[in-house]
C-alpha cells in the first residue's frame, strides 16, 4: 500500500511540472547556405503534442524527412521533480537556386491550443571555386603560408582569419571595436596564436565566447565560424594607423582517399576514410585605421575625455567651522575613454589647506563602448574664518557625435566659514592670519618704528682713479672666472652623483617597498588601521617613484598606467595596482578603517613582487 502510494505522488508531482512549464515551439535552421547544398531544418516542442503540421517547403528541393526524435531529462532538486521532453522533426532540403528562400510557420496542437513557429528566411549563395595551394592572390581579408604534404590539398581559403572592424574613420581617443574572427571549411585545430602589438593604440580586451560556432557565408563561401578574440582600441596618434596581422598556427585534418581505389564509385562507402594532418600558419591581413586629429582650439580645461559625459559637482556646506574638514566631489560619468580622465584643476582660497585627490571609479567594458563614472572627491581644511567663494569649475570634452569640444560648468559656490568653536580666544592684536593676501609668517615686527638719523659731516671722499681698470676689478674678475669654473665642475659631479642615486634608488626600490610593508604589518598587528594604510601608501607610492625615477609629488595614476604600460606590465595588474592605491587611500579616512588589512597587504607584496620581476627584464 505504501509503495502505491508513493508512486500516485511521484506520478502526480510529474503531472503537475508537465502542467507547470510553459510550451515552447520552435525551429532551428541555418540563416545562410550554398546552392544544392543539404541543409537541416528542425522543428522542436517541449511538450505532448498532435496534429503537426509541417510548411510545404515551396520552392526548396525536398531531400528527407520528417524523422522524429525524442528525449527527456528528469531532475530531483530539494526534493523535488521535473521533467522535460523535448521532441524533435528533423527534414533535409536544398536550394536550387541563388536568393532568398522563406519557410513558413510549422503548427501544432497541445492541450486543445494551436502552437506556431516563426516564419524563417534563409539566404541562398552560389560558392565561388575555391583557391587552390599556391594559387595566385589572397581570398577576402585573409593570407596563409603552409605546404602541401602527400598530395592532400588544403585550399589558401579554407582557413581564414579577418579582422572585423566596427568603423575604420574615427577621432583620436574614440573607441574602435576589432573582431577577429576565424572561418573555416575543414576539421581543424589551433596550436597558438600571437596578437598584434596595436602600436599607437591604448587597448582593452573583451571578452568571447570562442565555443560559438555559427554557419556564415563570406566573400561567397559558406563557413563555420566563430570569434577568436576582440578588443577596443584607443588611437593615440592621429593619421593612418596600421593594425598588424594575427596569426595561428592550425592543424587542418584531411580526409585523403585510397589511391588504388580512386575510380571506385563505391571506395566512399566500403573504406574507412585515412586522415592527414596539414600545417599552417593563418594571417588576418594588415588593416589601415584614419585616425582624424582633434580640432583646434581646445578650451582650457580640456584635458583628453572624448565621448559623451556628464558632469555633477557635490559642494561642501554653504557654512563651516574653521579647522573642520570637508569635501569638494566631482563626479564626471557617461561613455567614451573614462580611464584616461584626469582630475579637474580646482583653485581654492589661500586660506584652505588642499589634501590629495581620492578617486573611484565604476567602469564597464563592453562590445558598444566604455561607460561608467569616475569620482574625484578634494579633501580640505578651511584655517581661517570669513567669507570665501569656490571659483567656477569647468570640464570640456570632445564629443565625436556633435564633432566639437563641449565645456559643461559647474557655477561658483560661497561658502562662510565660523570661529573655531574649540580654540581659545585670540590674544590681543591684529591677526594675521585675517589680512587678506599676507601670508601670517611673512610679517615682523621692528624694536622701533623710526631709526636714529645719524648727524655732522658725511665724510665723502672724491676719486679720480676708475674702478674699471683698477687692480682690485680685475681680481675680481679672474676670482669670479675661478668660481665660475669650480661651480661647473661642482655641477657635473653633482649631475653624475644624482644619476648614480636615481640608479641605486631604481635597485634598491623593492628591498625599501618591502621594509615599508613591514612596518605596515607591525601596525597591522597592533590594529592601527591608520598607520597601517599610512605606510602601505608610502610604500606603494615610493616604489613607483623610485623604480620610474619620478617624484612622489608628480605621479598620478593616470602617468602610472602610462609609464607601467611602457614597461610591459600587463593592463590587468596595472589596474590592480591602482585600484589597490585608491583603496587604501579610502581605508585611511574611513572611520572603519575600510576593508581588510590583511588581503591588502598580500595583495601589495604580491604586485610588486611581480612588477619587479617585469620591469628588472
Amino acid at each position: 500500500m505504501r509503495k502505491i502510494l508513493v508512486s500516485i505522488a511521484a506520478l502526480l508531482a510529474f503531472l503537475c511540472s508537465v502542467w507547470g512549464q510553459e510550451v515552447s515551439f520552435e525551429v532551428s535552421v541555418p540563416r545562410a547556405v550554398a546552392v544544392g547544398q543539404p541543409f537541416g531544418v528542425e522543428f522542436s516542442i517541449n511538450a505532448k503534442y498532435k496534429d503537426f503540421e509541417a510548411p510545404s517547403f515551396e520552392g526548396f528541393d525536398y531531400m528527407a524527412g520528417p524523422s522524429t526524435s525524442t528525449s527527456t531529462s528528469v531532475q530531483f532538486i530539494n526534493g523535488k521533480m521535473s521533467q522535460e521532453v523535448n521532441h524533435t522533426m528533423s527534414y533535409v532540403l536544398a536550394c536550387p537556386k541563388e536568393g532568398e528562400y522563406t519557410i513558413a510557420p510549422a503548427s501544432v496542437k497541445v492541450d486543445g491550443k494551436v502552437y506556431t513557429t516563426r516564419a524563417v528566411t534563409i539566404k541562398a549563395i552560389k560558392e565561388r571555386e575555391s583557391q587552390q595551394q599556391g594559387g595566385q592572390g589572397q581570398q577576402g581579408s585573409a593570407q596563409s603560408g603552409g605546404r602541401q604534404e602527400s598530395g592532400v590539398s588544403l585550399a589558401e581559403d579554407d582557413v581564414l582569419i579577418v579582422a572585423h572592424l566596427d568603423r575604420t574613420t574615427l577621432y583620436k581617443g574614440e573607441p574602435l571595436l576589432v573582431t577577429y574572427k576565424l572561418y573555416t571549411r575543414v576539421a581543424m585545430n589551433a596550436e597558438g596564436q600571437k596578437m598584434p602589438s596595436f602600436a599607437g593604440f591604448w587597448t582593452q580586451r573583451l571578452n568571447v565566447d570562442q565555443n560559438r560556432w555559427i554557419r556564415e557565408e563570406y566573400d561567397g563561401r559558406m563557413y563555420e565560424a566563430c570569434p577568436i578574440a576582440e578588443y577596443l582600441l584607443f588611437p593615440q596618434q592621429s593619421g593612418k594607423v596600421t593594425i598588424e596581422p594575427m596569426e595561428m598556427n592550425i592543424v587542418a585534418r584531411l580526409q585523403v582517399k585510397n589511391p588504388r581505389r580512386a575510380h571506385d564509385p563505391f571506395a566512399d562507402f566500403f573504406d574507412v576514410p585515412q586522415i592527414q594532418e596539414v600545417r599552417r600558419v593563418v594571417r588576418s591581413r594588415e588593416v589601415v585605421v584614419d585616425v582624424k586629429p582633434l580640432p583646434e582650439g581646445a578650451p582650457a580645461s580640456f584635458s583628453g575625455a572624448v565621448g559623451e559625459f556628464e558632469f555633477d559637482v557635490t559642494p561642501p556646506a554653504d557654512e563651516i567651522e574653521a579647522n573642520s574638514a570637508v569635501s569638494y566631489v566631482v563626479k564626471i560619468s557617461g561613455e567614451g575613454n573614462l580611464s584616461m580622465i584626469q582630475a579637474p584643476q580646482i583653485s581654492l582660497p589661500s586660506s584652505f589647506e588642499q589634501y590629495s585627490v581620492r578617486s573611484t571609479e565604476s567602469i564597464q567594458t563592453t562590445a558598444r563602448g566604455v561607460s561608467g563614472y569616475r569620482q574625484f572627491e578634494y579633501p580640505m581644511i578651511a584655517r581661517a574664518e570669513g567669507d570665501y567663494f569656490i571659483p567656477a569649475l569647468e570640464f570640456s570634452y570632445f564629443s565625436p557625435r556633435l564633432a566639437k569640444y563641449v565645456t559643461l560648468t559647474a557655477p561658483e559656490y560661497a561658502i562662510y566659514v565660523t570661529p573655531d568653536s574649540s580654540a581659545s580666544a585670540s590674544s590681543a592684536g591684529p591677526n594675521p592670519a585675517l589680512v587678506s593676501g599676507i601670508d601670517k609668517e611673512a610679517i615682523k615686527f621692528l624694536g622701533r618704528d623710526i631709526r636714529f638719523i645719524e648727524l655732522g659731516d658725511a665724510r665723502l671722499k672724491e676719486r679720480d682713479r676708475v674702478f674699471m681698470l683698477s687692480g682690485t676689478y680685475l681680481l675680481i674678475v679672474v676670482l669670479m672666472l675661478l668660481l665660475a669654473g669650480l661651480v661647473v665642475v661642482w655641477l657635473s659631479s653633482r649631475l653624475k652623483e644624482m644619476r648614480n642615486q636615481a640608479t641605486l634608488k631604481g635597485k634598491r626600490a623593492n628591498k625599501v617597498a618591502l621594509a615599508r610593508f613591514r612596518a605596515a604589518e607591525r601596525y597591522m598587528k597592533e590594529s592601527n588601521q591608520r598607520g597601517f594604510y599610512e605606510e602601505m601608501l608610502k610604500g606603494l607610492w615610493g616604489y613607483l617613484s623610485d623604480k620610474l625615477n619620478i617624484p612622489v609629488a608628480y605621479l598620478t595614476k593616470e602617468n602610472i598606467r602610462e609609464k607601467l604600460s611602457r614597461k610591459g606590465v600587463s593592463a590587468e595588474d596595472v589596474e590592480s595596482y591602482v585600484g589597490l592605491i585608491s583603496e587604501c587611500e579610502y581605508a585611511q579616512y574611513a572611520p572603519d578603517g575600510g576593508g581588510h588589512l590583511q588581503e591588502a597587504y598580500l595583495a601589495g607584496v604580491e604586485l610588486i613582487s611581480r612588477m619587479e620581476t617585469i620591469i628588472n627584464k
